[in-house]
């Protein structure tokens, strides 16, 4: 990763009244908003009634506010659950789910560097907890997990209103099994059935 990323770079005290967190607050309802191609600087100084200069003092670049924005998504997670490997790992995934949910921006962004803070310590608490259940392998585990969601939130923010019945008519067990989604039941069943799998391997 360059030097230049915003993770990497000393974290500038804040100027007059605009602070980072301000920033990323936000850039946040900008997203929601608008979404990913209506945010530029300009924008988000005019958002937050400062010019760009004082806005570069705490960011350079776009980038960086798409990294500290998708940060601030992961941080929504919450703190970890209680309990043992297995509650504690379906809590942190189904709070990441329903994060990245209330932002389907962040979709898009998954395939950044992702060296946050927020990101970097519920990473390391998913291969600590599955560590902890003694699989023989915790990548593998960590992955699937995380894949599992991703795909997930990916299926549903792309869901179409329209009716594809006919559409679907040739194509029978589609027909029955791919519509109409329950889709907060169909991720609990899904991600039952990968976290029996890790059960029986330990």
């Amino acid at each position: 990763m360059s030097d230049e990323s915003v993770w990497l770079r000393p974290h500038k005290p804040p100027r007059r009244v605009l602070t980072r967190e301000r920033i990323v607050a936000e850039a946040l309802a900008l997203l929601d908003e608008e979404g990913i191609e209506r945010l530029t600087m300009r924008r988000l100084a005019e958002r937050l009634g400062t010019g760009s200069t004082t806005l570069y003092w705490h960011v350079k670049t776009k980038d960086d506010v798409l990294d500290l924005a998708l940060d601030a998504v992961f941080g929504e997670a919450g703190p970890p659950g209680d309990g043992g490997w297995r509650a504690r790992a379906e809590h942190l995934v189904t709070a990441w789910r329903a994060a990245m949910l209330r932002h389907p921006w962040s979709i898009t962004l998954l395939d950044r560097p992702m060296m946050g803070p927020n990101a970097l310590s519920r990473t390391d608490f998913l291969y600590r907890t599955l560590e902890e259940a003694g699989l023989p392998d915790v990548g593998a585990a960590a992955y699937s997990l995380s894949t599992f969601v991703i795909g997930s939130v990916t299926m549903q923010a792309r869901e179409r209103t329209a009716d594809l019945t006919e559409h679907l008519r040739p194509y029978p067990a589609l027909a029955r099994h791919g519509l109409g989604h329950d889709w907060d039941a169909t991720f609990a069943r899904g991600l039952g059935y990968l976290l029996d799998g890790m059960a029986s391997a330990t």
